[in-house]
């Protein structure tokens, strides 16, 4: 299986072309310059309107350092952690002084910092920020994200095991054939479960996986389980977080399907827009239904998993839409190294 984590492990520089990354270096410069403008101001207003006016003239730099990291960022971590950190260093401090230097140049009397003023406060805050992101990336090694995953994983519904058990022995003798498949489907299910889950695996797995858990699944309900699949405009070697496809189908069932005694349908479609890829699941709603009660808690663990991952880059939302429940996630899109094998043909349950 094709996996890669996202996270940056301890001795690997930050991604900045991450939106989390970007984001807290941004709020970490505009923090220090209201401090640096309270400091030099004699008043609270007058320190508001200092720090505006620079605000605005800070901006511009803090973003062509950004994109400048952003671009750079694979030759910077080719070096050895030490020099990739101190090319960080350098561009966030020499970045910012020759922008300093254009703007006093351009807007003599302005607000703005002179060079050497701009140098030393830029060097301040790249330090600071590097040491956090080392920190940072320590507490988000792979042995802790792990543990963290793991624990999270445990939390995932079983009751299928047992329904598909039963199901498996009910066709033992009726149809010896298709319970052989059905108890393969569930082997490859829980090796699934019981692998390493700290890195990312991709699409084309994890639509295989989902597939044998529906087998199961058809077994017990038959014909009141209907699967749309929409997977045409998938990208099959984009990674994503392992099991997150299969609990939110299995989730879908558990609270769209069984409920009702009627035929339902769990719609499942996933498609790549941009630099980002869209999985949304749609399942039968009620507003009355007896089992809404877990549905947070099963969000919640996707969630926390996601952002574990993912950091703000990905987002779930999920919504009751009329007589639908969609959940719809959004993560970057993220190519495997390999090539990936053709996935089956997939037909309408």
């Amino acid at each position: 299986m094709q996996s890669k984590n996202h996270n940056n492990p301890p001795g690997v520089l930050p991604n900045f072309c991450h939106l989390g990354t970007s984001l807290r270096a941004i709020l970490a410069v505009e923090a220090g310059a209201l401090f640096a403008a309270f400091a030099a101001s004699p008043g609270f207003a007058e320190g508001l309107v200092l720090f505006a006016e620079r605000s605005v003239l800070i901006q511009p730099a803090v973003m062509l350092t950004l994109l400048l990291l952003c671009l750079a960022g694979p030759l910077i971590r080719k070096p050895a952690y030490p020099l990739g950190m101190a090319a960080v260093f350098l561009i966030a401090v020499l970045v910012p002084t020759l922008t300093s230097a254009l703007l006093l140049w351009l807007l003599p009397g302005s607000t703005v910092l002179t060079p050497a003023q701009t140098g030393a406060f830029s060097a301040a805050l790249a330090g600071l920020l590097l040491i956090y992101f080392h920190l940072r990336s320590k507490a988000l090694s792979p042995a802790v994200t792990e543990a963290r995953l793991q624990a999270l994983q445990a939390r995932i519904r079983p009751h299928f095991l047992f329904n598909s058990l039963n199901a498996v022995l009910s066709l033992v003798r009726s149809d010896p054939r298709r319970a052989e498949h059905a108890l393969e489907d569930l082997s490859e299910l829980f090796r699934a479960l019981m692998r390493e889950n700290r890195e990312l695996t991709t699409l084309q797995d994890e639509i295989e996986l989902t597939r044998a858990y529906l087998g199961l699944e058809q077994l017990r309900l038959g014909e009141r389980l209907a699967v749309a699949w929409h997977i045409d405009k998938m990208p099959a070697d984009a990674l994503i977080p392992p099991l997150i496809i299969q609990p939110l189908v299995e989730n879908a069932i558990y609270h769209g399907i069984e409920p009702s005694r009627e035929a339902g349908e769990v719609s499942i479609n996933i498609y790549r827009s941009g630099d980002a890829v869209h999985i949304v699941i749609r399942n039968p709603y009620t507003e009355n239904g007896t089992h809404h009660s877990g549905n947070k808690l099963a969000l919640a663990n996707i969630r926390e998993r996601l952002e574990l991952h993912f950091d703000l880059d990905a987002s779930l939302k999920s919504q009751p839409m009329g007589a639908v429940y969609q959940v719809h996630i959004t993560l970057p899109y993220t190519r495997a190294s390999q090539p990936t094998r053709p996935l089956a043909p997939v037909h309408r349950r």
